[in-house]
């Protein structure tokens, strides 16, 4: 935003000023007002997920490596059907361009939409959209909050484990851990790590942001989130930290959300 105005200063200087300005108001009303932007990060073709009462849920996805080829068109296809996909303009790939396709998009949804709060979950997590907008509405009077399953890892420096850290030794000695940061869930705003989740803590470590570790987004999955289910207090996300989300999500995704989830009505009872 200060970049922004000191531009603008600049451009009165040139007789740009009213060209900016209206710019910046016709941006202003072009996006959608929403209390909640959900982004589930995908590299592959889900069943459409639904919306409502102004909250909006999109599979983010890039392209192939040769756009245009066979499952670049299939995502086309469903999009055309569905529309739920956000499509951004990156390559996908693991695990190298995973902080990079974060990056992009939060960008991404902030031009597009006016939200109060933006989310970012991976698509093996199981997440009950009227338990997080209720756990999203309590903060809603803060004005800069960073949410998540807060944790800090490991720095793995062997390269033959699944998230090794190429730029270990910035972070010291071997065995040091991340900087906090969350994991599964996230509501927010750049040094890029090979872990997406930490690169996105990294991002907000030199910000005035209020760090929140809600653990209703850190269940396990059944039994834990059955029981608390079970008990009146259902889960905001459930995942298995053995995998860093649901394990076989494909095949269990739909038995963990008939045992944990919080009801076909629950997002139209729910205050936001």
């Amino acid at each position: 935003m200060r970049l922004a105005t000191a531009r603008a200063a600049k451009a009165n200087n040139h007789g740009l000023s009213a060209m900016v300005s209206k710019l910046r108001t016709e941006q202003s009303e072009e996006r959608q007002k929403v209390f909640f932007v959900m982004g589930i990060m995908t590299a592959r073709r889900i069943k459409k997920v639904g919306e409502s009462k102004g909250n909006l849920m999109r599979f983010v996805i890039g392209h192939s490596a040769t756009p245009g080829g066979v499952l670049d068109r299939a995502i086309d296809a469903e999009e055309e059907q569905h529309h739920d996909f956000l499509r951004l303009d990156h390559v996908e790939g693991y695990p190298m361009k995973l902080p990079s396709k974060t990056q992009i998009y939060f960008s991404t949804a902030v031009q597009q939409w006016d939200a109060d709060f933006y989310v970012k979950v991976d698509d093996d997590v199981h997440v009950n959209p009227g338990v997080l907008g209720s756990t999203l509405a309590r903060h809603r009077s803060k004005a800069r909050v960073y949410m998540g399953c807060m944790k800090s890892g490991p720095v793995l420096a062997q390269k033959s484990v699944k998230y090794h850290e190429p730029e270990y030794w910035k972070f010291g000695v071997e065995g040091n851990k991340y900087f906090r940061h969350e994991s599964r869930a996230v509501c927010a705003h750049t040094p890029q790590i090979m872990n997406e989740d930490v690169s996105l803590g990294s991002w907000f470590i030199g910000l005035n942001v209020e760090h929140i570790d809600d653990r209703t987004l850190c269940c396990g999955t059944p039994p834990d989130c059955e029981l608390k289910a079970q008990a009146g207090n259902p889960c905001a996300a459930s995942f298995d930290w053995s995998c860093s989300g649901i394990c076989k999500s494909v095949e269990r995704m739909e038995e963990v959300h008939q045992r944990c989830g919080e009801g076909d009505a629950a997002v139209w009872h729910t205050r936001f």
